[in-house]
């Protein structure tokens, strides 16, 4: 099962941000992580639920299993949640490189980043320069996501030999752009409110 590990990481992390975020479930989230632990061994035609789980979210890529335990320490109560322009930050930098991957596996340029990705030197300064910028701004969600990202490439912890592999995965790049759109639908929810009356006194 030693191949299967980050199938039951993503079982585990996904399973425990997704009950942590219920209300009822508060009470009782530090016994979560072992039950979903447990839960993801369990056998079904010879396989374990962790097993069919990967087979709709693949093998996520580091930066979102970082992500993920991320949420799972908020929900825990070990870390507090970003500031706005931090989250913002991580928003941006993985819609970025979506942009700058996405379209070409589509078909719809001629260039082709994916094979950076085999032979990633550039690609690897170029992360290392937005880590160093990321650090500088005390972003250590952003940096952390990086840099594990980049140092599982380095120790070949997935099977891929990709460096954005990885990076970015369309999990990570869904929840970008949900919660890029849902930020961008509060500022132009509180620009459009009418401001509040404010009451005068009377003399």
């Amino acid at each position: 099962m030693l191949f299967l590990w980050q199938a039951h990481l993503t079982f585990i992390l996904l399973g425990f941000v997704l009950l942590g975020s219920l209300h009822c479930t508060q009470r009782w989230r530090p016994w979560l992580l072992p039950v979903l632990a447990a839960v993801s061994f369990i056998p079904l035609n010879d396989l374990p639920l962790a097993a069919y789980v990967r087979s709709f979210t693949d093998d996520l890529a580091i930066t979102t299993l970082v992500l993920l335990g991320w949420a799972s320490l908020i929900r825990l109560g070990v870390v507090k949640k970003q500031t706005l322009s931090a989250r913002i930050q991580v928003l941006v930098l993985f819609i970025a490189l979506a942009a700058l991957l996405y379209p070409a596996t589509m078909g719809l340029t001629y260039v082709d980043p994916y094979r950076w990705g085999f032979n990633p030197r550039p690609l690897i300064l170029c992360m290392g320069l937005l880590t160093l910028g990321l650090l500088w701004l005390r972003n250590t969600l952003a940096v952390s996501m990086l840099a594990l990202g980049t140092l599982a490439f380095a120790l070949r912890l997935k099977a891929s030999e990709n460096y954005w592999d990885y990076l970015i995965d369309p999990l990570l790049v869904g929840y970008c752009l949900a919660a890029g759109a849902t930020l961008c639908l509060r500022e132009v929810w509180r620009l459009l409110r009418p401001a509040p009356a404010v009451p005068t006194s009377s003399i």
